[in-house]
């Protein structure tokens, strides 16, 4: 690539996804890409590159050096596998960019720019790459649920939003009583925040059923540009339906059983002793790890093997379920057009959560679209790159989830 000329049409882009279980590089056409349209990715498989292995965090946040030591030979290679004449644009998104992206931000661009010749980066949250994954640049909402959760929503320029200019979906009460931008909801039959035992939280209570509700009130921040975030504050604070979530509540109802308190479950309890041993010595076990997130997130597996027979399991799913659509009707904008997809590993736990999820996220966005995400965050990263580098990059600017440098 070095010797092309710089007036040759870019033939490829590069992304480099960078999350909590390891880096990702991939290599795509750019005239098979859907991101200058708006589209999802469309791409055959590009070339790809991973390692299991995440980015170091030193004091200056993510390490941008080692990052650049480990990602330069993979993108090398890939692109020379590739025939690729000229790197178009660069998309890199991280896990913490927000917050921990300051070394990133200073030394990726002309690292890249000596390495690769590309004058086109941006740099992107990994929130951000997961919904252009999901739904290309599209307006919507993307739910993604690992061992934690967090929720996106954006009204790309030239969507139709616009300071009060949106079709109202959703935006009035209906028979089931879901209520209106407020937030409000009296979706029945979804069980109280007592139902998992507290888990639920502040903001788990429901508000008046029907007509009973109050009138809704146009909500203008769903109609203008921008991101909208709603949870993603971590297992201590928030990440309310992820799969730590799902993990602690299944965990507590299992001790509960052990206990003989109310509200425990014994098929839980037997679950938690074929997986870590006698309950009486998880506390000893668990408090001492540093990735406790993860050891109660890789228990929700169990919790949804148990929802068909057990009711206390099928109530903590449904509970989470509500979670999900909360946080989903929290920064959907209220387009016709809108969309809303799940991403994320936690989804794969198929029907005993996925139901639940589509029956909440109907009675809340009546009239909003729930689909398939089309990709996962490398492929979001690709579909960035892509519009960048055809001038086509609608989603919104923002300091901390996407800059273009």
């Amino acid at each position: 690539m070095g010797d092309t000329a710089p007036g040759d049409a870019a033939t490829h882009v590069l992304g480099i996804d960078s999350g909590g279980s390891g880096v990702r590089v991939g290599v795509a056409r750019t005239d098979v890409l859907g991101g200058s349209a708006g589209k999802p990715p469309s791409w055959s498989a590009p070339l790809t590159w991973s390692s299991s292995t995440p980015a170091a965090v030193g004091d200056r946040g993510i390490d941008a050096a080692g990052l650049l030591a480990r990602v330069l030979p993979a993108a090398r290679e890939l692109l020379h596998e590739a025939g690729a004449r000229r790197l178009g644009a660069v998309c890199v998104g991280a896990a913490g960019m927000a917050t921990l992206g300051d070394d990133l931000r200073a030394r990726l661009p002309d690292a890249l720019a000596d390495a690769l010749g590309v004058r086109r980066l941006a740099l992107a949250a990994d929130a951000v790459t997961a919904y252009a994954g999901a739904l290309g640049q599209r307006p919507g909402a993307v739910v993604a649920a690992g061992t934690g959760l967090i929720a996106l929503g954006a009204v790309p320029e030239g969507s139709g939003g616009g300071p009060g200019g949106t079709e109202g979906v959703g935006s009035t009460g209906s028979a089931s009583g879901t209520g209106g931008p407020g937030g409000a909801s009296g979706t029945s039959g979804t069980g109280s925040a007592s139902a998992v035992h507290g888990t639920g939280g502040p903001g788990g209570a429901h508000g008046p059923h029907g007509a009973d509700a109050p009138a809704a009130r146009p909500d203008a921040r769903r109609a203008t540009g921008g991101w909208r975030r709603a949870d993603g504050w971590g297992h201590l604070l928030g990440d309310c339906g992820g799969g730590a979530w799902i993990g602690r509540a299944g965990l507590e109802a299992a001790m509960r059983a052990y206990d003989g308190r109310d509200g425990g479950s014994k098929p839980l309890l037997a679950r938690l002793e074929a997986v870590f041993g006698p309950a009486a010595g998880l506390p000893g076990k668990l408090y001492p790890r540093p990735d406790r997130p993860a050891v109660l997130a890789s228990f929700a597996p169990e919790v949804g093997r148990c929802a068909s027979e057990d009711p206390v399991a099928e109530a903590i799913l449904r509970a989470a379920a509500r979670h999900v659509a909360e946080a989903a009707e929290a920064v959907c904008p209220r387009l016709e057009s809108s969309e809303v997809a799940l991403t994320g590993g936690l989804f794969r736990m198929g029907a005993p959560l996925l139901t639940p999820v589509r029956e909440e996220l109907a009675a809340r966005l009546p009239g909003v679209r729930i689909t398939e995400a089309a990709g996962d965050p490398l492929d979001g990263a690709l579909c960035v790159a892509a519009a960048l580098a055809a001038d086509g990059l609608r989603l919104p600017r923002d300091p901390a989830l996407l800059t273009v440098v």
